[in-house]
């Protein structure tokens, strides 16, 4: 995709989100990797108002005020720059304040095996990350510890991330991570789920790596 199609797409899956209920407001962010440099939504800007211009672009190494464009980035835009310098697979970041998503992580419960679809994250669990104040170098220190070997994470009473090697996968990733937290959410409500084992997890991992949630080989 070309830098402006990556701008109008980052403005289609925001106003998506918020259609969907997977966000509301402007409370949520997102992120691109493109040529060396991220690009992210604009700190408190609708996205109805949202203009492909407006997308900041700025310089994965190098200068963090390096940013360019008419309006400020999100201020949570440390964590997602941190992410994509640390994890180069990854290709685009979702963060939201999905509801049950957010529920859970103000209770600080991280999501075990309830579902198999688990194992679309990377492991057996979504983990919480530590609490730490948006936008501080606290907070993305505490996401990429809770990401290590997972592609999404709750944030302690804040919301959620989920990330992909396309806009599209992770767009996908946050929807599958919703849905799971209000599935672990109500079946709490009941007694609690039954949690897979994790040699069960492995064996769906295995079969991941070869189901269409994978990239099309070349």
């Amino acid at each position: 995709m070309t830098e402006l199609e990556l701008r109008i797409a980052i403005i289609e899956h925001c106003r998506s989100m918020n259609a969907t209920g997977l966000n509301q407001g402007t409370s949520g962010n997102i992120s691109v990797r493109h040529d060396g440099r991220m690009l992210i939504t604009p700190s408190a800007v609708a996205y109805a108002e949202m203009t492909p211009e407006m997308i900041v672009s700025m310089p994965l190494d190098g200068e963090a005020n390096a940013w360019v464009g008419p309006k400020r980035p999100s201020v949570e835009w440390p964590f997602h720059r941190d992410i994509l310098r640390g994890r180069p697979e990854i290709g685009a970041i979702v963060h939201t304040h999905a509801m049950f998503s957010t529920i859970l992580s103000m209770a600080r419960k991280p999501i075990p095996a309830c579902h198999y679809m688990i194992a679309a994250f990377g492991g057996h669990d979504v983990r919480v990350c530590d609490y730490a104040r948006y936008g501080t170098p606290d907070l993305s220190k505490n996401v990429l510890s809770a990401l290590e070997g997972r592609s999404a994470c709750l944030m302690a009473n804040h919301g959620m991330i989920a990330t992909g090697p396309t806009l599209e996968k992770a767009m996908w990733a946050a929807v599958e991570l919703e849905t799971i937290a209000k599935q672990y959410y109500h079946a709490l409500l009941i007694g609690g789920p039954a949690i897979l084992p994790d040699e069960e997890i492995v064996g769906v991992l295995e079969g991941f790596s070869t189901y269409g949630l994978q990239e099309k080989r070349a």
